[in-house]
């Protein structure tokens, strides 16, 4: 006993009396710290200040507030964005034939263009007063989607000028004068923008554009002129075939010192007319056979004015931090639209497709492999609307969620990729055979684009989610470099004291939590909510806390070389990435009103979440390069093992029940795929017949039941079956008719178009 009082006392002298702490403590580990302190380049210190932390910051953090989830609100369109959906939107997607753009085209018909530039699809970003929309990020993401439920090419096309690019970086840094400039015409589509930043050098690395621009004085529209010489060579730029203006990221350098002493100002954009003296465009790449125009842009000594600098010469060298803050929001909107897109096509098509594709007598859809898949697209597609929906939401509330939108390009793309392949899988012939009646091929071929445009994914996931993450959503790492980085040692120390407390405190937090957590099977974490999520929230914050602790021993051991730890960061980053799909889900069930009838969707993707969140933990542990530390993290975080299982066979088959029929729940995660009057795409085709079919159904089970009954042959050609059951008096003159209306629908919706020659 005197031993446990001597050993509190000598904890209580070591860290509450300060002289005795900085000495022993501070001083020592401040030393190690700055020893182990990940090296941060310029390019990666502007990314971590540009952008700001939102919920993931409360998901990193270990013990969620999830009454700040449900304080941000329900994502809505206000009347004006409304009426625009309903109304121009839906006349563009009257004047789409995918096939006839891809395959016949290579191009958008010239009314098509005409109809975005003149309805002001280009200008969903650009402010009222210079003639744009002015749209909220949700009503841009929504009308991207429709637009791609039918055609990925015309989706790109209006997605991009209202992405990153002239319109967005002139909105926020451009001029008074660049801006009445260009945002007028860019607003009526008089000009067509593109912004060039990806070379064959600089991919992923865009920091890293070798593309010069050099301070000199030239004469330009008669008088001497102070500008820039500009050398470039830019790939993979959609518009710029057909672009009026560019948008250049370049390196500025002034060797002669015209402006300053700095010589390397760093990256910088400017804004030149296509027309321009010396500017190159035009020459087309084939992005997997889409039809949206992407191309190459080059230039070899162009003179430019300075005061063609976005923002002006007071921008020069600021270039990189205006990209990643409008990347970060356009990275939120864009592909995560397509993606959402892919889905709801999916799921309408592969439930209606899977009603009424018969196979050994009975519907596709009733077989337990066709319905693994299609519990996965079901449950997927769920999840990416709610991902859509609460990833917009952050960013209509003005911050600029670089981790969040990171999280969401990369695994809504991922997520858009699976529900495609399952898709393609269930739909089989019909999804590989191109051709008017086709839905699924297109998105199929373009997916992989999405994949690897805005930073390829893998890097996305390895490089950039957990190793933004880490630093600028804990609570203490960032501020702790910063006092590193402090000149006054002194002052530095004691700023370091002062951090170090807190977060050894936080620490020590974070592991009992998540110890308590998994001995108690997290029965006693908070909810907001009771009923049958409750658990979900309460396993999310166990998850929450799993995950900071291992972060900071992470952070701990390994130090800088964290982030060339790629494999483990990743997993790390999959696990925020997993907390904040998740939370996503589990939000939109709450803003659709608890509808019971989405329940066995939100099971379904709430078990796999956390069942990937977990994994991830898991592998992290076994990889960890410090065994001794390894063994710590699997007794605070899995201490009775991994018990968080994937989805089970029966909530496959619950989630298929209630969609395998007409329903609000199949209405809420499909309402994307535009209908119109008068369609006659292959998703009305296939919807129509399951309509059709489903309104039948009852006969059928009668036609089943007289066969069962030896009253009809069990195996007679349909039509043949139902010409007998008319004689037999089995079924009446209507029921008849109706059912030859119905098998004509469904002939039609299960062929898939040939042609003379290709």
């Amino acid at each position: 006993m005197s031993i446990v009082i001597l050993l509190l006392i000598v904890i209580i002298v070591l860290f509450g009396v300060r002289n005795i702490r900085m000495q022993f403590i501070t001083r020592p580990v401040f030393t190690f710290f700055k020893k182990v302190l990940p090296p941060l380049s310029t390019t990666e210190k502007e990314a971590m200040e540009a952008g700001d932390v939102w919920w993931e910051g409360e998901l990193f953090r270990g013990k969620p507030n999830w009454n700040t989830l449900h304080g941000y609100g329900k994502p809505t369109l206000t009347a004006e964005e409304q009426d625009f959906i309903d109304n121009q939107v839906q006349t563009a997607l009257t004047m789409i034939d995918d096939f006839d753009i891809v395959h016949n085209r290579k191009d958008l018909p010239p009314e098509l263009w005409q109809y975005f530039k003149e309805q002001g699809f280009f200008a969903l970003i650009i402010p009222k007063k210079y003639g744009g929309r002015e749209f909220s990020a949700y009503a841009n993401s929504t009308i991207v989607a429709k637009i791609a439920t039918r055609s990925v090419s015309a989706a790109v096309t209006v997605m991009v000028p209202n992405s990153l690019g002239p319109g967005e970086l002139l909105t926020h840094y451009g001029t008074q004068e660049q801006k009445e400039r260009w945002l007028p015409s860019l607003a009526v589509g008089k000009d067509i923008p593109c912004f060039a930043l990806t070379g064959p050098e600089a991919g992923s690395d865009a920091g890293a554009i070798p593309d010069l621009g050099i301070v000199c004085r030239r004469e330009f529209e008669g008088e001497e002129t102070l500008g820039l010489s500009l050398t470039w060579n830019k790939r993979y730029i959609t518009l710029a075939p057909v672009a009026t203006v560019l948008g250049l990221a370049f390196q500025m350098r002034d060797p002669d010192g015209l402006l300053g002493d700095v010589k390397n100002l760093g990256i910088t954009c400017a804004l030149i007319p296509t027309d321009h003296e010396g500017v190159e465009i035009g020459r087309r790449h084939n992005p997997l056979m889409m039809a949206f125009m992407n191309g190459t842009t080059s230039g070899e000594d162009v003179f430019i004015p300075l005061d063609w600098i976005i923002g002006g010469p007071q921008y020069a060298g600021k270039g990189w931090r205006m990209l990643v803050e409008c990347l970060s929001a356009g990275r939120g909107i864009s592909l995560p639209a397509l993606a959402t897109a892919s889905g709801h096509v999916s799921t309408k098509t592969t439930t209606a497709y899977s009603y009424v594709r018969q196979q050994f007598g009975m519907p596709i859809g009733n077989f337990e492999g066709v319905q693994e898949a299609m519990a996965r697209i079901i449950a997927n597609t769920y999840q990416l609307e709610a991902a859509r929906r609460l990833t917009t939401q952050g960013i209509d509330l003005k911050v600029k969620p670089s981790v969040v939108t990171a999280i969401a390009k990369y695994h809504m793309t991922e997520l858009g990729r699976d529900v495609l392949e399952d898709a393609m899988d269930i739909q089989s012939g019909k999804g590989i055979q191109l051709g008017p009646k086709n839905y699924l091929g297109h998105a199929f071929m373009a997916n992989p684009i999405s994949i690897t445009v805005e930073g390829a994914n893998i890097l996305t996931r390895s490089l950039m989610i957990f190793g933004q993450g880490a630093t600028r959503c804990h609570p203490y790492v960032l501020a702790e470099m910063e006092a590193a980085a402090m000149e006054d040692e002194t002052s530095a120390l004691d700023r370091f004291d002062s951090l170090l407390l807190g977060h050894m405190g936080y620490a020590i937090g974070n592991a009992l939590r998540s110890l308590g957590s998994a001995l108690t099977g997290s029965r006693f974490a908070s909810a907001p909510v009771s009923g049958p999520t409750q658990q979900y929230y309460r396993d999310m914050t166990r998850i929450s806390s799993s995950l900071a602790i291992m972060t900071d021993l992470s952070m701990l051991i390994m130090g800088g070389d964290l982030k060339r730890k790629e494999m483990i960061s990743a997993r790390m980053g999959d696990v925020l990435s997993q907390l904040y799909l998740a939370s996503a889900t589990l939000k939109l069930f709450e803003d659709n009103g608890r509808q019971q009838d989405d329940l066995p969707a939100v099971h379904y993707a709430m078990t796999e979440r956390l069942h990937l969140a977990a994994k991830a933990l898991e592998d992290a542990i076994r990889n960890f390069p410090s065994k001794i530390a390894g063994v710590l993290l699997r007794v605070l975080i899995f201490p009775l093992g991994n018990h968080f299982n994937a989805p089970s066979d029966k909530s496959a088959v619950d989630v298929c029940k209630g969609m395998l029929k007409p329903g609000p729940a199949r209405n809420r995660i499909t309402f994307l795929c535009g209908e119109f009057e008068g369609d006659t795409s292959g998703i009305a085709e296939v919807e129509n017949a399951f309509l059709a079919k489903y309104a039948a159904k009852d006969l059928y089970k009668k036609l089943k039941k007289a066969q069962r009954s030896g009253h009809l042959k069990s195996k007679l050609p349909m039509l043949e079956l139902f010409d007998v059951a008319l004689e037999k008096d089995i079924i009446t003159q209507a029921e008849h008719q109706q059912l030859l209306e119905a098998d004509e629908l469904r002939l039609a919706a299960i062929n898939v178009n040939d042609f003379e020659k290709l």
